[in-house]
């Protein structure tokens, strides 16, 4: 169950974002990183498949994020195993209530990051996209459509000298990402996903992004 989640994750790194006139792959996640502490919250939708353990699936998660305190919360409608965990996540801890078993695994942020695969990104800390970016080597390697509508592809490597890649698709109408991939050592895409339903400063709490079952047991890692 945690493996597949440490699969998904990753994917929400370089979302929380916006964009303006980027000529290179620096000025875009310079944009990224100013556009994004200027949103009090952000919230999206990411749908598509994935590939686990050589199994194709669907996959259906929110995203709800809190910038300036580093915190986010991701919630999942697909694939079935994980249907209605939920993951919370700051500087300091992951929390990750499992429905099936009504347990909360809390894990320290540096251990889960650790521990994350897809080339160790730190994807706990999604309120910093600059700092996550920091780590990998990231490149500019496609733009399309006119002034104004242009969307730009972003492709990322692990400056650690993994193989692994995460491509990002950005449109400029909007500022906002609306396609991500995963790639394999291999070249191969193992995830293809839509981003939707994006969106800025609606009001959302700290309160309500760190709610969990109270009932639920309590596992410390």
């Amino acid at each position: 169950m945690t493996k597949r989640l440490s699969f998904m994750l990753p994917f929400t790194a370089l979302l929380l974002a916006g964009l303006g006139q980027a000529q290179t792959a620096q000025d875009i996640v310079n944009r990224v990183d100013a556009t994004q502490k200027a949103a009090k919250d952000v919230s999206f939708r990411l749908s598509g498949t994935a590939s686990f353990e050589n199994q194709t699936q669907k996959i259906d998660l929110t995203v709800k994020s809190i910038p300036a305190q580093n915190l986010a919360r991701i919630q999942f409608a697909a694939p079935d195993a994980l249907a209605d965990n939920i993951v919370v996540a700051d500087n300091k801890e992951v929390r990750q209530y499992m429905f099936l078993t009504n347990q909360i695994t809390v894990t320290p942020t540096n251990k889960a990051a650790s521990t994350a695969g897809l080339g160790g990104l730190d994807f706990n800390n999604l309120g910093n996209t600059s700092s996550i970016l920091s780590k990998y080597n990231v490149k500019l390697v496609g733009t399309t459509g006119a002034a104004g509508s242009r969307v730009f592809q972003l492709e990322a490597t692990p400056k650690d000298g993994g193989t692994d890649k995460t491509r990002v698709w950005i449109t400029e109408a909007g500022w906002r990402p609306n396609r991500l991939q995963y790639l394999d050592k291999n070249g191969k895409v193992v995830a293809d996903m839509t981003l939707s339903s994006y969106k800025t400063n609606s009001g959302l709490t700290a309160a309500a992004l760190r709610s969990l079952p109270k009932d639920a047991q309590i596992i410390k890692q």
